[in-house]
């Protein structure tokens, strides 16, 4: 496996990375931040990214999509990362997008993969309980018989976009106790079905979330996401692509931050010298550094393991994501302690992913939740 990347995704990194300079800064999070944006995002620059193809690399091309991988998907993460740019990747491209591409039935995917792709949709996948602590397998909400189909009952946190997606992939329990592996199964629930209510919420990164219930909620038998009572499976897949995803826009975000803070040690003078002459903040620096390049390599590795089946892509994941999480706040913190007393102020940008790596971290499991999964993968 080469970590490095081919000329193809540098091509693609390049093309992102001018794109975001131009039309992403991160002074477009902080003018939707301040105007409390009930969208969260640009649906102007969203369809504009479709049309670059961007939203279509990991989709197959009978459904308009580009047919490629997860590691050319994370060089376009990377660059979004480097300017927080709140557009759904995650949970319209990683999460529900990849729910139906994976396990969907040949009706779904026709009638929305296209308009994923388009630009058109948003989809995402409500998969976080309360208490369940990271275990996807961990599921209340119950689905029972109704007629040929199923009602839904139960609570979800933390969906990702919830309150403008126009379909969810909800997982609930068709068989079974709570904590039991099987007996999982995924559902497409559209937007404004009766008994679905979806209260937004504000991260502390500023992005839009959804606390989801469902009450009653009626779906039909052609709403089930892949097998009756196997959706945990598909929805551990799932998770692990968007955990990859995730890790590449962390790896963006950190290692924006780090050349924000080697800007300001260079420009900051105190004693009559730049801050950044003074050893110890040099140490700083280097470990920062450091952590970033072993993220950059995580990254790729998993990315990479997940397109190619690879035994390992699980223990991968996780190690990405221990490492991304790690890093990125370290980076984040450490960033806010060499700006000083400023880097505490609203008015650096340098909060900004302090903030976002804090959520950033607790989204698919932080590092502690992954560290333990790789030792588990790995028999430990």
């Amino acid at each position: 496996m080469q970590l490095v990347l081919s000329e193809d995704q540098e091509l693609i990194a390049k093309t992102a990375a001018d794109f975001v300079a131009e039309k992403s800064p991160l002074a477009r999070v902080r003018a939707l931040r301040d105007a409390a944006d009930a969208t969260g995002f640009s649906r102007a620059l969203w369809k504009e990214m479709a049309e670059l193809g961007w939203v279509g690399i990991p989709f197959p091309e009978s459904a308009g999509g580009a047919g490629l991988g997860l590691a050319d998907l994370a060089v376009v993460l990377e660059a979004l990362g480097r300017t927080l740019a709140p557009e759904p990747f995650l949970s319209t491209v990683l999460l529900g997008g990849r729910a139906l591409a994976k396990g969907g039935s040949a009706e779904q995917q026709a009638a929305w993969l296209p308009r994923v792709v388009a630009g058109d949709a948003i989809l995402t996948v409500a998969h976080q309980e309360p208490r369940a602590r990271y275990d996807l397998r961990r599921v209340a909400t119950r689905a029972e018989r109704a007629g040929a189909g199923w009602r839904l009952r139960g609570e979800k946190v933390q969906v990702l976009d919830g309150h403008v997606a126009d379909a969810l992939v909800v997982p609930a329990r068709t068989a079974g106790a709570e904590a039991d592996a099987a007996g999982i199964t995924l559902f497409l629930v559209r937007r404004g079905a009766p008994g679905l209510e979806l209260v937004p919420q504000t991260r502390i990164d500023h992005r839009n979330a959804s606390l989801l219930r469902l009450d009653g909620v009626l779906v039909g038998a052609g709403d089930v996401v892949g097998e009756v009572d196997a959706g945990g499976d598909l929805l551990e897949r799932v998770v692990d692509d968007a955990t990859a995803g995730l890790c590449a826009e962390m790896l963006g975000g950190m290692t924006r931050a780090f050349e924000l803070t080697v800007e300001h040690l260079k420009g900051r003078v105190q004693f009559g010298v730049p801050i950044g002459s003074f050893q110890a903040l040099k140490h700083r620096a280097a470990n920062c550094f450091m952590e970033i390049e072993l993220a950059r390599s995580c990254v790729l590795a998993a990315t990479r393991a997940l397109d190619e089946g690879d035994a390992d892509a699980r223990r991968l994941v996780s190690l990405a994501k221990a490492r991304c999480s790690d890093g990125f706040v370290l980076v984040g913190n450490e960033g806010v302690q060499m700006f000083g007393g400023v880097g505490m102020t609203d008015e650096y940008d340098i909060g900004f992913y302090l903030k976002r790596a804090r959520a950033a971290e607790l989204t698919f499991g932080d590092a502690a939740f992954h560290r333990d999964r790789w030792a588990r993968l790995a028999s430990y």
